[in-house]
């Protein structure tokens, strides 16, 4: 059983008695990427406040996330669609973009049950529709008022299915996933086992960057630019400005001054003075480590580890 309010027992109580007793409440869903940033989308249509934030009815629409228990440790997997409209932004990109290029890897994912106040105020809202239809915008409504609410299912991004023109579908697993993990956490690797510029790794994401404008001739797969430099390969590059703002893409090699090769190709085809960020890339390996970042206090691999073959 999950615990609830004593105002919210009562309406429920209420509605077991009465077969005609109507029960308003709003899915609310909560989105946390990996960068900590929330987001908090409802599928209603007005906003709904509940434990300290607001969730928006403006959002995408989101559907799925059954509840369900079980005995055991059992991974409990279920799929949600997320529909967009290009209008619906993350960090600046369009929601299936963000999707597509992994914004959503990883990212925790709940859904709450909010219970409403009395229907009278749903009535109301009827009301005020078929009176605007006649006479203009009514001023009778206001939204109902959040009495309680219940979690019913919670866990992370696992795989994105299919990202299409306008929805997505991710498969969420629940909390238990972790406990799939490959244990321990380090690693014996010749190559470092950090994430580039993450807090364990140590070197500064801002001094190891370069901003620049996509010159002639720029493609989906190519950026043409002169800032190009050897050291920006297996690095990332971000749009900052045009159809494919927020977009992130991997740069596979460079033509020093000349172009940058992507890994994939971006959404849109980038137009001649569209703005980009450009990370320089880590190979992982000791040298790289020294020569390029003078980080190899930090490095977390073991280049001497001799190779299977000559294990005796």
């Amino acid at each position: 059983m999950k615990p609830v309010s004593s105002a919210l027992q009562s309406i429920l109580s209420a509605a077991q008695g009465s077969a005609d007793t109507q029960i308003l409440f709003a899915e609310c869903f909560t989105f946390t990427l990996a960068s900590g940033t929330s987001y908090y989308w409802t599928n209603v249509d007005f906003d709904v406040p509940y434990n300290g934030n607001i969730f928006s009815s403006s959002g995408p629409l989101v559907q799925g996330l059954r509840f369900r228990q079980s005995v055991g440790l059992e991974v409990d997997k279920q799929q949600i669609t997320i529909a967009a409209r290009p209008t619906d932004l993350i960090s600046g990109a369009q929601v299936l973009i963000a999707i597509r290029i992994g914004s959503f890897d990883g990212a925790s994912v709940q859904r709450d049950r909010v219970f409403l106040s009395p229907s009278d105020n749903l009535n109301r809202a009827d009301f005020n529709a078929d009176f605007s239809s006649d006479f203009g915008p009514a001023p009778f409504y206001a939204p109902p008022t959040v009495i309680d609410g219940v979690t019913l299912f919670k866990g992370r991004v696992s795989t994105v299915d299919q990202v299409g023109r306008t929805s997505a579908n991710l498969t969420i697993a629940s909390d238990l996933v972790i406990l799939d993990y490959d244990m321990p956490r380090n690693l014996f690797s010749p190559t470092c086992v950090n994430t580039l510029y993450d807090a364990t790794c140590g070197v500064n994401r801002a001094a190891n960057q370069w901003a620049a404008a996509c010159g002639a001739g720029s493609t989906s797969i190519t950026i043409a630019t002169s800032v190009a430099d050897a050291s920006q390969a297996q690095g990332s590059l971000v749009m900052t400005s045009g159809e494919n703002l927020g977009v992130r893409a991997t740069v596979k090699s460079v033509a020093p001054g000349v172009s940058l090769a992507l890994m994939y190709p971006l959404p849109v085809m980038p137009a001649t003075g569209d703005t980009f960020v450009v990370y320089r890339g880590c190979d992982r390996t000791y040298g790289t480590c020294g020569t390029r970042f003078s980080n190899q206090l930090r490095f977390r691999g073991f280049p001497f580890v001799p190779p299977p073959e000559m294990a005796v």
